[in-house]
């Protein structure tokens, strides 16, 4: 695209982004075909983007064939080993174009590789418009002057500039709205909140759900009182229980759960594709008392995020359990597999089955904001048996590296069990469980060096890990087992390296 050209068109979009009123915006789905705007997206992608053109030139596609739903459904499934990774960025981009884009994040993959994904201002647009669902629906921001603390980690990580941007859109839009970037630094937010809440309304503080816990327990252990600030709380990267949301409430003096928390389902390669609404929050805790009616639901005995979608900025499909959406971003995505397990229930199957359960949360909710016609998705999280900790995706492997280390591979058999666990006071914390070679004992010794070289390896092969997770919460607790554990080790059955 000529510079001129992407100029009027970053003009057009942010005029339209200003001038749209959010209710307009969320009801849109309603009378457009979204299955059309996904076919469209393809025909754009197919005939712009030289890695996509490549794809389908490789598995003879015609880019002309595919003018239905059903012809799109029979494409084939994109992911980074298949795509992302064999094709240059410029060549992943509109127009073969790096340029295209004003910036570019990065996430680390198992190896410590960083993936890099860049964007446009119009990227960012599209994904403002469910941070300003939280803001207005949520937090009535619209009218209430805010102070936006963003505690995600700065850098070339995702969150922290993401985040930043579209809040400051917000404020563009008319929302009284100020933003402050201490970043992960603890102290430094707490400052900023006791110097600077009082001047505003209500403040809101973004990040990470294990690190804005640590935040709000750090300040009441320093005698700060929440319940002066209105504090709400904007999440991602993270699954929490209810008891974890309940807990935090109370801590924070909110007596309105529904309305000042909202979790946000994104990721670095396509910005946020849901976010959690006081409908969804509402519907989510009424599962969470009734185990039955989520089993019912969900198909599993464990409760997944749940949030609301907008069908026309993210097209989502499900394979075999598995997650698949399409997308327009710096590096455009059609049927991507993000290696998430979930499904999908339109918002009309949603009320009918709460309804068959005896629970109606409209009438619940007691107030009509927070209330969009839009299709729900639920996640359970990643297929690929990584774990998520402060929003870094851990995975097998770096733990691996620091078991087969000299000296500590003569002591384990290599089998292990990575899991993230809560302890009294819900603070999260890493697990290892490591299982000991044949006749070999363990010691407290033993333990110490095990803990030592997986922490090293963690830090040097998983950046995200070493950015996100603060230092104190780094070394990971492990536990020593003797060969076939039957808990976590059993003779005969095949090993999981994960557990949730």
């Amino acid at each position: 695209m000529k510079p001129q050209t992407q100029t009027q068109n970053a003009i057009k979009e942010l005029e339209n982004f200003v001038s749209t009123p959010l209710a307009e915006k969320l009801a849109q789905h309603l009378n457009i075909d979204t299955q059309e705007i996904v076919i469209h997206l393809f025909q754009t992608v197919a005939a712009t983007v030289p890695a996509y053109k490549a794809f389908l030139a490789e598995h003879h596609i015609n880019p002309e064939t595919i003018q239905t739903l059903a012809d799109f459904q029979k494409l084939p499934v994109i992911c980074k080993e298949n795509y992302i990774s064999l094709y240059s960025l410029s060549e992943l981009c509109n127009y073969g174009t790096l340029g295209s884009c004003d910036m570019i994040a990065a996430s680390s993959g198992s190896t410590g590789k960083p993936t890099f994904w860049p964007r446009f201002l119009t990227d960012e647009l599209q994904i403002a418009t469910r941070f300003e669902q939280i803001f207005h629906d949520s937090f009535h921001a619209d009218t209430k002057s805010t102070l936006a603390v963003v505690c995600f980690t700065l850098g070339t990580w995702v969150g922290g500039m993401f985040t930043t941007n579209c809040c400051r859109y917000l404020a563009l839009k008319g929302y009284p709205i100020t933003v402050i970037t201490p970043g992960n630094n603890k102290t430094e937010i707490l400052r900023v909140v006791q110097e600077l809440g009082g001047n505003f309304e209500q403040v809101v503080l973004l990040g990470y759900p294990p690190f804005l816990k640590d935040v709000i327990d750090m300040g009441i252990a320093n005698g700060l009182q929440w319940g002066q600030y209105q504090i709400k709380l904007v999440m991602a990267g993270e699954v929490f229980s209810e008891e974890w949301r309940s807990l935090v409430s109370e801590r924070i003096g909110s007596e309105n759960p529904c309305y000042d928390f909202a979790s946000m389902y994104g990721t670095a390669d396509a910005g946020v594709l849901g976010n959690e609404t006081p409908l969804s929050i509402c519907i989510r805790r009424f599962l969470a008392e009734n185990p039955a009616a989520a089993k019912a639901l969900f198909g599993e005995s464990r409760l997944p995020t749940l949030v609301q979608y907008d069908p026309c900025s993210r097209f989502f499909e499900v394979e075999d359990s598995r997650l698949i959406f399409s997308g327009n971003n710096g590096i455009p995505l059609i049927r991507y597999n993000i290696l998430d397990n979930g499904g999908l229930i339109s918002y009309d199957q949603m009320l009918k089955f709460l309804v068959e359960w005896g629970f109606n949360p409209i009438i619940e909710l007691q107030q009509n904001r927070g209330i969009n016609q839009l299709p729900f998705v639920y996640v359970f999280g990643r297929s690929n048996f990584t774990v998520s900790y402060f929003g870094a995706n851990i995975y097998p492997e770096n733990v691996t590296v620091g078991l087969e280390q000299p000296i500590i591979r003569e002591w384990v058999t290599g089998k292990f069990v990575l899991q993230v666990q809560e302890d009294l006071d819900k603070n999260r914390f890493l697990s290892v469980v490591v299982e000991l070679a044949p006749n070999i004992e363990g010691s407290e010794e033993k333990r110490q060096a095990i803990t030592s070289s997986i922490l090293s390896q963690l830090l040097r092969l998983n950046s995200e890990f070493a950015n996100y997770v603060p230092v104190e919460y780094q070394t990971p607790q492990v536990e020593l087992k003797p060969t076939g554990d039957v808990e976590y080790f059993p003779v005969g059955v095949k090993h999981r390296y994960t557990r949730k």
